[in-house]
């Protein structure tokens, strides 16, 4: 593949995502909800492409394909696993959605905040989101970099490809905030899972056909279709990266924030619908694509080149593999793009605004424009290590958002829980969780993956069942004896 090739795949990337992103634009957005939700009016179809392109980032196409390539089977197991979790969306997804229309929530630890009538969880939940997702930002810059670096044979270095990411997603945030991300988003989306599954049916049927396929894995490595595989899971392991990634829909506030933007309880059930049909099909694809790549090269020294490397092989047609790689580019940039939105919102409203006490909207929009560059490189500073092994240091962001998940679940199923028991939780849940990273990431056999939610959770149940709630407790749109499911109300 030809380094000229590759530079006019991105040069049309750029134009039809900026021309997108531009078209999105709905006149001046003076608003925190207008900037960082869409002012809630998103359609189910939009909404679920972006959710998708923002999820299934470079983890997916890069990472997972790295983890197969690497673990075998067990990667399967693990994706499914946090595919079984989207189903949170059933059960949370309306309860943000009416509270976010109740109260006029812009991020998920503003709920949080007012749920339990104090500004301090709220404040140590967006910290600890800045905390844990400026690196998996810069995972996703890793991602374009390895990605770039290895389809051009290092033409293109792996600093100037998470440049480009990194200036890309500054300019979709800054065009029309959440509007324009969406809309490219949608455009991106579309291309990923048409290209990525065309590819990965070429490439199946130039190593001879699926069965055979997995004939040949089988006779070159039996390992690598048994469970724990050939080396990299063992089942401490495998608990460890799944469980805290069960809960990505409602532990990431990238994620869980875009439950606010559908315009309506139908919209947000037709987002889920189609999310899943696309995040099942993308999934298989990606499996599919780290076997075929530990067949075609078997000695790789990084299995997060297992895509890189397919794609600019003789198996792909250059033209094809190009759209593939910007496809997987513009994911990793829609998550990126995603992240800053959220952390910013995060930072402008629930950290500078709560020190401070400014609650003047137009200026927290404002704050939150300005910290987005400064968001921007510290995740390029992460970026600049040279992360192995993707899929594994993505959890690890999951392990340490994981902790702000039983304050989340008792913010809408338990009356009796408390602030006191909220805030608790998070410091200490964090505490564990570095803790467990410094000393070598090893209690009793089990790793801060496995332990960390069960110890945040702990905390919480004891810390509330000992404290009372705070007098400025909202329980009003919250505790719902009698939720309706999803769908069944049009207006909130």
């Amino acid at each position: 593949m030809t380094l000229s090739l590759v530079i006019w795949g991105i040069a049309i990337y750029v134009v039809l995502s900026l021309v997108v992103a531009w078209l999105s634009r709905s006149g001046p957005t003076t608003s925190m909800s207008g900037y960082f939700l869409g002012d809630r009016g998103m359609g189910g179809v939009v909404s679920a492409l972006s959710y998708s392109a923002t999820t299934y980032s470079a983890f997916m196409m890069v990472g997972l394909a790295g983890l197969t390539y690497r673990g075998g089977v067990g990667a399967l197991g693990f994706e499914i696993v946090y595919f079984a979790g989207v189903t949170l969306v059933a059960i949370f997804g309306p309860r943000f959605w009416r509270a976010g229309k109740r109260h006029g929530f812009v991020t998920p630890y503003e709920m949080l905040g007012t749920r339990y009538g104090s500004k301090w969880v709220a404040i140590l939940a967006g910290l600890t989101s800045l905390v844990f997702l400026i690196p998996y930002s810069a995972v996703q810059l890793s991602g374009v970099g390895y990605l770039l670096s290895g389809m051009t044979q290092g033409q293109i270095s792996f600093g100037t490809g998470i440049l480009i990411a990194t200036v890309l997603a500054i300019l979709f945030s800054y065009i029309a905030g959440i509007r324009s991300v969406m809309w490219t988003d949608s455009l991106q989306a579309g291309v990923m899972i048409v290209a990525s599954s065309a590819v990965c049916v070429l490439v199946v049927a130039e190593l001879g056909g699926f069965f055979t396929m997995f004939e040949r894995i089988a006779e070159a490595s039996p390992a690598m279709l048994q469970v724990p595989g050939p080396g990299l899971f063992s089942f401490a392991t495998f608990l460890g990266m799944t469980l805290p990634w069960f809960f990505f829909a409602i532990s990431n506030p990238q994620v869980s924030q875009r439950l606010f933007m559908p315009a309506s309880l139908g919209a947000l059930r037709r987002m889920l619908i189609i999310f899943l049909c696309f995040g099942l099909v993308y999934t298989l694809v990606s499996v599919i694509w780290g076997f075929s790549a530990f067949l075609a090269f078997p000695d790789l020294e990084r299995p997060d080149l297992a895509t890189s490397m397919l794609l600019s092989s003789d198996f792909v047609p250059p033209v094809l593999g190009v759209i593939v790689m910007i496809g997987i580019m513009a994911a990793a940039v829609s998550t990126i793009d995603s992240i800053l939105l959220t952390l910013s919102s995060i930072f402008s409203r629930d950290v500078y605004a709560n020190l401070t006490g400014d609650r003047d909207d137009a200026r927290q929009l404002k704050i939150g424009k300005f910290v987005i560059p400064v968001i921007s490189l510290l995740a390029m500073g992460f970026a600049a290590m040279e992360f192995s092994m993707i899929a594994i240091l993505s959890v690890a962001t999951s392990v340490g958002l994981v902790v702000i998940v039983p304050a989340t679940i008792g913010t809408f199923f338990w009356s009796r829980a408390t602030a006191t028991g909220a805030i608790a939780s998070i410091i200490g849940g964090v505490v564990f969780v570095f803790g467990m990273y410094l000393t070598g990431n090893s209690l009793m056999g089990l790793n801060a993956g496995v332990l960390g939610f069960p110890v945040a959770a702990l905390i919480f149940i004891g810390v509330s069942l000992v404290s009372r709630p705070s007098p400025d407790e909202v329980l009003d749109g919250f505790i719902d004896p009698r939720p309706q499911p999803m769908g069944a109300a049009k207006t909130a």
